[in-house]
């Protein structure tokens, strides 16, 4: 007996001694691949593109291995110097699969926002269009989309795991402007809806940004809206420039930044509207113009009605009504509703029935996404209403 006793103590010491040369053997070989990464990303020859997938692959692998061991800080730093070593070499489809291993190991990881980790994304996407310039062409196309895709996905965590609702305003700004760079490549004949949505997310998103002099700058280079387009009961959508204007306004005012939204409704008039305001403004009431309700001008109205006591809810009602074959014509019309019905509860105690408010918070959550005029209102209200703009 004391014999085995013996021997199991000395079989337990051989297998001690085997897992710690195991480990050792691994640590090394863990070593020599970071090593090797280390090499391939200070190579000059990254440039080529067999050695940047050979980086990618490695850079992948030590990521992954680094999370399992808890070192996530470690992970991060890895998977940010590897891409942006490959995307100052010009490999931009490879550095985009990094790219998505950082954004997915900053959320799984819960890696919490700082301003360090906002610089870097902002490298990182200054880097992305270096290397992005002059190309262009289908694969150009996709490397852009694949972009956006990243900076949603960037948006996505600093929402869950930074302090700002939404998400912060920088990496808004980086989503906003890659969404309505898109916008601008895609062939408009073949992808109506698509170019729809980008702008859409462009604008919503630069008012998620606070940057309302970036949305003007965009609405001067649209058309201004034609006869067909401001008729009324027109049956097509209401012009491009309109509706990304009360898209926006609204969106600001269902987050409670009023001053934003009277900075971009104040600065359209003054830099993109060509018609007169007081024309407008006597047209929205008026039965017999043959004129649809000016976008500007139930914008301005909203605003002044916001700023107003809780108690004229009734004329923030009326307002959607006057509006609402404007608002139902525009891209999504559905979260619009999400943006009025938020407005309402918000500055009128307008409460809706209590499961379409948890749809509608579930809407704006996403972002990160009315008929004729039954009654009237008397015109020199209106009048008084607007000079306050």
């Amino acid at each position: 007996i004391k014999s085995k006793v013996i021997m199991s103590a000395a079989a337990a010491r051989r297998r001690k001694q085997l897992l710690a040369r195991k480990k050792q053997q691994q640590e090394s070989a863990g070593d020599a691949v970071a090593a090797q990464l280390q090499k391939l990303l200070a190579d000059d020859s990254l440039s080529e593109e067999s050695t940047a997938y050979e980086a990618l692959q490695l850079a992948q692998s030590q990521v992954r291995k680094k999370v399992h061991a808890g070192e996530f800080k470690e992970a991060v730093d890895l998977a940010y110097n590897g891409s942006l070593a490959i995307l100052k070499n010009g490999r931009v489809s490879v550095a985009s699969q990094l790219l998505t291993v950082l954004a997915n190991v900053l959320r799984e990881t819960h890696t919490e926002e700082t301003d360090e980790l906002l610089d870097r994304l902002e490298e990182l996407d200054k880097a992305h269009k270096a290397a992005m310039e002059g190309r262009t062409g289908l694969e150009a196309d996709r490397l852009q989309r694949l972009q956006r895709d990243w900076l949603r996905r960037c948006v996505q965590w600093s929402s869950e795991l930074g302090p700002i609702r939404f998400g912060h305003t920088r990496v808004q700004e980086l989503y906003a402007a890659q969404c309505w760079s898109v916008s601008q490549s895609v062939e408009k004949e073949n992808e109506e809806d698509e170019i729809a949505g980008l702008k859409t997310d462009a604008v919503t998103h630069m008012a998620l940004a606070e940057k309302p002099e970036r949305i003007i700058e965009w609405l001067k280079t649209l058309p201004k809206p034609t006869d067909k387009e401001t008729k009324t009961g027109h049956v097509c959508p209401p012009a491009e420039r309109d509706a990304l204007l009360t898209r926006a306004v609204l969106c600001l005012c269902a987050i409670e930044n009023l001053r934003d939204a009277t900075t971009l409704v104040k600065s359209y008039i003054d830099n993109v509207e060509e018609r007169e305001i007081d024309t407008l403004t006597k047209s929205y009431t008026s039965k017999d113009d043959g004129k649809a309700p000016s976008h500007i001008v139930f914008c301005c109205m909203l605003l002044r009605t916001c700023e107003k006591d809780p108690r004229t809810g009734p004329l923030f009602s009326w307002l959607l009504r006057s509006f609402k074959r404007e608002l139902d014509g525009m891209f999504k019309p559905q979260i619009i509703q999400s943006y009025t019905t938020k407005i309402g509860k918000i500055y009128f105690n307008i409460q809706p029935p209590p499961n379409m408010m948890n749809m509608l918070e579930n809407m704006m959550g996403m972002m990160g996404g009315m008929g004729g005029a039954g009654g009237g209102m008397n015109p020199a209200m209106m009048q008084a209403m607007m000079q306050g703009m």
